[in-house]
Parts: structure tokens; C-alpha cells; sequence
């Protein structure tokens, strides 16, 4: 079996003197099989042969491998997508450059990274991985367009061999549109671009459309097969010669739950009225109290009021819960529970994800949980560790040890300056006006003061 992607799929990052031409291929003669490869590594089963992937290309087609439908708790679940260091980014472009002809000059590549360390995030299997010392077994390369940067690509006038640093929105800034500028992913690493399309669901990029370029049959195909569609129009210019991924923005983890849509979803949303915290208590008691055999005073520990639940849903049926409590610099995972009967679905990974996304709202860069040691493959899959010189300790009748994870703090974290009116907010619906706000329609009359004169 041929090593996976040791060309990339994109344009590779090369030198000034081979900047991009109109019409150069992205993906080169010898590159093209390894399309069918990379395909065959994002299966959620074992590589097929080639003859049955063949037989397979229209089901591909029909959007199964969409950038958008690959879930990276599965495809990417024994990898780690990480922002390098300086020294980490210098590793990997020297290890590419082995297999990446042409592949520009690390002073290049720094440059850019200087300006926004997401243009390259580094790839590396999760047995491999260490997060003390990172070091990268392959990067995905994207660059962030600013508006102008934006219409620069659209006229066909973009230099991706040497960018320009106008043109890129800064590690602080929303951009324009995502620009996929290389990968260099071999062997399962493939799998990683799974694990890239959750980093750009975080606010800062979530709802940016993406861009590529490709002007073979091999390319072309391989972007149909991704969910891309070729032309575009940019700000009243014409862009044939550029592939899209448009991105809608999506409801918040924690808000994603949509009452009578008919749909077997799985949804989230945090629990706002007395029959949500009903709904948690059934759940638990289900769990905790019936399965787990805990004292019904344990298991409702004086907490409860004190804390943020959130309630997974599939279609209208609550299948599973989360207790999230929040301290001077860390929030806490607690009481996550999925009734028996709904453990096989994807409730406990979208919970976990919802609950990490609200931590990051509120501004927390640093959860802590406690777990049973056997749980510990599970969490690890969300960034938990075991917390250096974990305590071992026992309550209800079960022994647990401490796991720690290091987060992102939002972009859009909730603050001190946020809008008064964000800040009145239901719990969780940041983005959507409240009934205070509405009330301000009305003039400040002021009557209880009133009434009293």
C-alpha cells in the first residue's frame, strides 16, 4: 500500500520561483491515485481494495465523504490536531519537504505563522503524541483571508507561494473566507482533516466559506467528493476558477436542540424550567440510582442549584444529562449520565463537546472532572489527562482519580464589555435577543417609583 497523501491534495507551499499559475495543476499526474487512498483512510471501516473503492465512487459522490458529515470522534479518533510551535513548525516543513517538492522556505512558511498561528496545525497520532514536547507528524495548512485578501483570490490574483501578510485576517480577527493551502498528511494522518473542520467550527470560524483551486480530473473529483462546488462569485466578482465549502452558521453546541422538527437529531440545550431539571432528575435517577445503586442523598448532593445542567436530546426524548459548575479559574464536568437504552447513539460525545464549548464562552481555558480510571480512553478523546499527581479517592461506593484538559478560551467570550443586553440573556442564547430585550421596546416609565410620589 502506497504511503497516503505524501503529495498534497491541495497546492503544495512553494518557493518563489514556482509561485501558482492559472491553470497549474493541484493535484499532479503521479499525485492522482493517492486521491483514492486518502478516501479509503476516511472510511469509518477498514482500507478496501481499490476495485470495490471503484465500485463505490457514485455512493462517494453523493455527498458521503462531505467535509461537513465526517465526524471526527470516529474518523479522527486516534489523532491530535495541535498548533505547533515555531520549532514544531520548522520540523514538520522539514520532514514535507522529503516528500513536498519544491516546498517553500521555512523562513516562508514562519512568516505567515507569525501573523496567525492557525495557518498551520500540526497532525500527529494519538499514541505518538506527547503535550509536553508536540512534536508534529504532519500539518494541514489553511490561510485566513481578510476582504481583501478574499477579493485578491477571486480575481485570480493570489500568490499562495508567498502571501501577502495584508491579506491575512490576524489570530484575533473573524475572516473573510478560509483558504485550504496545503496538506501533508501520510498514512492515516489523512484522517486529520476531520479533526481540522471541528477546529474551524469554533466561533471565531464557524460560518467562513472555504476555497480551493483544482484544475485536473483527479482534483476536480476529489473536491466533488468533498462536498466543494466549483465557481463562485465574490463580492460581484466572478470566481469559476475557485471551489467552495459554504458554511452556514450553526447554533452553539449547547443550543442545538430543536423542539417538534420531526428529526431524529441529536440535540443539546441547557436546562432553563422546572420539567428540564425533571427531565435531569429522571435521567440520573435511571443511571445513578438505579443502575449504580447510589443513596438517592448522594447522588443529589446539594449541588444541583448551584450548577449549569445540560440535556441531550434525540428527536423530542431526553436521553442524557451533564452538570457543569464553575470556580475561579476552572469549570468542572460532573453527573454526566445517557440512559441505558441510548449508550450506543452519539449523546455522550455531543454532551461533552457542548459542555467544553459553553466552558469556553464563559471565558475558562481549563476544565477538571472526576472519572472512574476505566472511563479514562473515553474522556482522553476530548484532551483529559490524568492530572499530574492525581488523588485517588472514593465516594458513593466507587474509587475516582482527577483528569484535567487544557481549552481555547472563546474569541467571543462573554466579558465585562459585552452588551448589557448579551448579558441578560437567557443562559446559553448569547446570540438571540431575550424577553428583556424585547421589554425595551417600552419607554422607562418607571411606575412602582410613580405610584409612590
Amino acid at each position: 500500500m502506497m504511503k497516503l497523501l505524501e503529495h498534497s491534495p491541495y497546492e503544495s507551499i512553494l518557493s518563489s520561483d514556482e509561485s501558482i499559475r492559472t491553470g497549474m495543476s493541484f493535484i499532479s499526474p503521479p499525485e492522482a491515485p493517492m486521491v483514492s487512498d486518502m478516501l479509503k483512510t476516511l472510511r469509518t471501516g477498514p482500507l478496501q481494495s481499490k476495485t470495490k473503492f471503484a465500485a463505490d465512487q457514485d455512493t462517494a459522490r453523493a455527498d458521503k465523504f462531505r467535509l461537513d458529515q465526517m465526524d471526527p470522534a470516529r474518523v479522527g479518533k486516534n489523532l491530535v490536531i495541535f498548533q505547533p510551535t515555531e520549532q514544531g513548525v520548522a520540523d514538520v516543513m522539514a520532514q514535507a519537504r522529503l516528500s513536498i517538492p519544491g516546498i517553500a522556505k521555512t523562513e516562508q512558511v514562519l512568516k505567515v505563522v507569525q501573523i496567525n498561528p492557525i495557518c498551520i496545525l500540526g497532525l500527529c497520532r494519538k499514541s505518538k503524541f506527547d503535550p509536553e514536547t508536540a512534536v508534529a507528524e504532519g500539518f494541514i495548512g489553511v490561510l485566513p483571508l481578510n476582504a481583501l485578501g478574499l477579493q485578491i483570490l477571486a480575481l485570480g490574483s493570489f500568490d499562495a507561494s508567498n502571501p501577502d501578510p495584508r491579506l491575512l485576517a490576524k489570530s484575533d480577527e473573524r475572516p473573510a473566507g478560509l483558504y485550504l493551502w496545503a496538506i501533508y498528511a501520510p498514512g492515516p494522518l489523512a484522517a486529520g482533516i476531520a479533526l481540522f473542520m471541528e477546529k474551524m467550527s469554533s466561533p471565531q470560524y464557524a460560518g467562513v466559506d472555504l476555497y480551493s483551486r483544482a484544475t485536473t480530473e483527479e482534483g476536480r473529483r476529489y473536491h466533488e467528493v468533498l462536498g466543494l462546488t466549483e465557481g463562485v462569485t465574490i463580492d460581484g466578482i466572478q470566481a469559476p476558477h475557485l471551489w467552495v465549502f459554504p458554511r452556514s452558521p450553526q447554533a452553539a453546541l449547547y443550543d442545538s436542540y430543536v423542539p417538534h422538527s420531526g428529526k431524529k437529531n441529536i440535540g443539546i440545550t441547557v436546562a432553563r424550567t422546572f420539567d428540564d431539571l425533571m427531565r435531569v432528575a429522571a435521567i440520573r435517577n435511571s443511571v445513578y440510582i438505579g443502575e449504580q445503586e447510589c443513596p438517592f442523598d448522594e447522588e443529589y448532593d446539594g449541588n444541583d442549584l448551584a450548577g449549569t445542567h445540560l440535556l441531550a436530546f434525540i428527536g423530542d426524548e431526553p436521553v442524557g444529562c451533564l452538570r457543569l459548575r464553575f470556580f475561579a479559574d476552572f469549570a468542572k464536568f460532573e453527573r454526566m449520565a445517557i440512559r441505558k437504552e441510548f449508550r450506543k447513539s452519539r449523546a455522550a460525545i455531543h454532551l461533552a463537546r457542548a459542555g467544553f464549548a459553553f466552558c469556553r464562552k464563559k471565558g475558562y481555558q481549563r476544565v477538571y472532572g472526576h472519572i472512574q480510571e476505566r472511563l479514562v480512553g473515553f474522556w482522553s478523546r476530548f484532551g483529559f489527562r490524568v492530572k499530574e499527581n492525581t488523588r485517588r479517592f472514593v465516594f458513593s461506593d466507587f474509587e475516582y482519580i482527577e483528569i484535567v484538559a487544557d481549552i481555547e478560551r472563546d474569541p467571543q467570550a462573554l466579558t465585562l464589555e459585552a452588551d448589557p443586553y448579551v448579558l441578560i440573556r437567557p443562559e446559553g442564547r448569547w446570540d438571540t435577543p431575550g424577553t428583556l430585550e424585547h421589554s425595551a421596546s417600552r419607554a422607562a416609565t418607571s411606575p412602582s417609583v410613580v405610584q409612590k410620589r
